[in-house]
């Protein structure tokens, strides 16, 4: 097997698990936790880098580097939440809507040509976000609106990127997106000790210390994160970025998986064929452009 595709399917694997361990940790800590646990494991890999290698960029876009770690803190922080409470495979799914609103994004951002085979590609992903959600007529649920928000959010983080990737060094945009997504729960959560409003608790939640196995969840989020984005790198190092955008699609079949496993219904027909016609525009996406 291309070992490119080995790297992106063991991610995928990877990122899968940490979803199921972040489900779980979600039972018994706030998803703005979870979040803080994914991310300050990174930070403390990306640190040891910098000690070794020093930065070399050119720099001169820090508010574009702060909106690349801020909206990708807040997508994640999205997802997490969503799989506290619905499908692991359903939250994966929206927050893999993210190839679709890229196009979107660069075509809206940075110029880019989308030919019409990529505009249906995109009424695909629409469609099958809508089937995804079922939504009682034009009213979609809070956690599918959130859900969909990973996808835009994430979307956007990585259309910054291509822009970004100009001035700054990988670890350094790594680093924006670690750093905020450690100190960003961190600040919510001493906000959260005083103000904590239902309808916000995917955003403010109060501290709880965990105890026990959750220490061991905690770290298991932490350490498949950083290990799906080592491999992920590595995948597209070594293989084609079509090639590897195409096998990523394989984190949701994982997800999936793993969900059953951890007690999720599985998808009804509808929910099913959603999942398929947003993987199918991803792909579709990918080989127009």
């Amino acid at each position: 097997m291309d070992r490119g595709i080995l790297y992106m399917l063991l991610a995928s694997l990877s990122f899968a698990f940490m979803g199921g361990f972040a489900k779980v940790l979600s039972q018994s800590l706030p998803p703005l936790e979870v979040t803080f646990f994914r991310n300050v494991f990174g930070v403390f890999f990306v640190l040891v880098s910098l000690g070794k290698y020093p930065l070399r960029q050119t720099g001169g876009k820090p508010w574009l580097l702060l909106f690349r770690g801020t909206i990708g803190f807040l997508a994640l922080l999205a997802y997490f939440y969503d799989f506290a409470h619905i499908p692991l495979a359903n939250a994966v799914t929206y927050n893999k809507t993210s190839p679709i609103f890229v196009a979107i994004f660069a075509w809206i951002f940075l110029g880019e040509k989308l030919p019409r085979s990529a505009w249906l590609a995109i009424g695909v992903g629409f469609v099958g976000i809508v089937l995804i959600a079922q939504p009682d007529g034009l009213t979609f649920g809070k956690y599918d609106l959130l859900g969909i928000f990973s996808g835009i959010g994430a979307g956007l983080a990585y259309t910054s990127i291509r822009e970004l990737r100009r001035y700054y060094d990988t670890r350094a945009i790594v680093l924006s997106f670690m750093g905020v997504g450690t100190l960003g729960p961190v600040i919510l959560m001493m906000i959260g000790e005083y103000v904590h409003p239902p309808q916000f608790d995917f955003l403010l939640a109060q501290f709880v210390m965990p105890t026990g196995k959750l220490w061991f969840y905690a770290l298991a989020v932490g350490s498949f994160a950083t290990v799906s984005q080592l491999l992920m790198t590595k995948a597209y190092e070594l293989t084609k970025a079509g090639i590897v955008g195409t096998i990523s699609y394989s984190n949701i079949v994982f997800a999936l998986l793993i969900g059953l496993f951890l007690g999720d219904p599985f998808p009804n027909l509808w929910t099913a064929l959603g999942m398929v016609l947003v993987i199918g525009s991803g792909l579709m996406v990918a080989k127009a452009k």
